[in-house]
């Protein structure tokens, strides 16, 4: 029923009925509808989460990246390393050569190749030729198995005789030539079981001035010499030393060092052991006065 009398009941109910849908709705459209200031927080979160996360992978990327670069580059420098450290290895040494060979005793053919072969380039072929000796001028070699006075008692078996009748002045009969100090200390020692009451002398370079040995070789008769061939050379240049008297030359030829080398493989030493025996001891092996002997 309607309030007035003149208003129809029917139409104002669809108008009541009307409001309260439209009322409805706006409830409806009032929730739905974002609150501001909440609604947008969560989403601009998330933006700022995948960002951070997709700047996080793209770090991590770029340092796999590199971590994949730079290992393969070491490899690289690894190999080279090695396959130079490998190279290296091949590389033998002299030492390395002379240890591997089965030590044999020298022979005067040795001696004569070694000489040919140092003054292939110095001298002519005509001049070669009289550095040539016969097999006359050597002794009897050393086959490994003689100690220094055994060897010695075979190419000098007369040598009381010897040793009695050398009476010379600033002269030996006996000369043995080695590589070091060290090592004619050492040959001096294992003399005394055959030089008897034969007088012998250093002469080599260390902790022995040459004017001392100079003067030991003035006062007395010494029958045995050993030493250094420089120290050798020295002497006779300054008139300290004389070969008059000599009659055995013994070169150590066999005898290795600590790096297997001899006498002869040693640049220096050899130097001066043809410089020894072109100046001063040649001349003399021809003329039959002295004989050398490889120990």
């Amino acid at each position: 029923m309607g309030d007035d009398l003149g208003d129809e009941w029917w139409q104002h109910d669809c108008e009541s009925d009307g409001s309260e849908a439209e009322a409805e709705a706006e409830k409806k459209k009032s929730q739905n509808k974002p609150i501001k200031g909440k609604s947008n927080v969560p989403k601009k979160a998330e933006k700022r989460t995948k960002l951070m996360e997709n700047t996080v992978t793209a770090k991590k990327k770029k340092k796999n990246e590199e971590a994949s670069k730079f290992p393969k580059q070491k490899n690289e420098k690894d190999t080279s390393s090695d396959s130079a450290k490998k190279r290296k290895r091949k590389k033998k040494t002299i030492t390395d050569v002379l240890a591997a060979s089965e030590p044999k005793p020298g022979c005067p053919a040795d001696l004569q190749n070694s000489l040919t072969l140092y003054f292939s380039d110095k001298r002519s072929v005509i001049e070669q030729e009289e550095l040539k000796l016969h097999d006359s001028c050597f002794l009897t070699c050393n086959d490994l198995t003689h100690s220094l006075s055994s060897y010695l008692k075979q190419i000098c078996p007369k040598w009381a005789k010897v040793q009695r009748q050398h009476t010379e002045k600033k002269s030996v009969v006996l000369l043995i030539v080695c590589s070091s100090a060290l090592r004619a200390i050492e040959l001096i020692k294992q003399l005394t079981t055959f030089r008897g009451e034969a007088k012998a002398v250093k002469l080599f370079a260390k902790h022995i001035k040459i004017e001392e040995q100079m003067k030991l070789l003035q006062k007395g008769v010494v029958h045995i010499g050993v030493g250094t061939p420089c120290r050798i050379s020295a002497l006779i240049q300054r008139d300290g030393l004389s070969l008059q008297a000599l009659r055995f030359l013994v070169l150590d030829w066999n005898w290795r060092d600590q790096k297997c080398r001899r006498m002869i493989d040693i640049p220096e030493i050899k130097l001066d052991v043809f410089k020894l025996l072109e100046s001063w001891v040649l001349d003399r092996c021809k003329a039959d006065k002295v004989k050398i002997g490889l120990f």
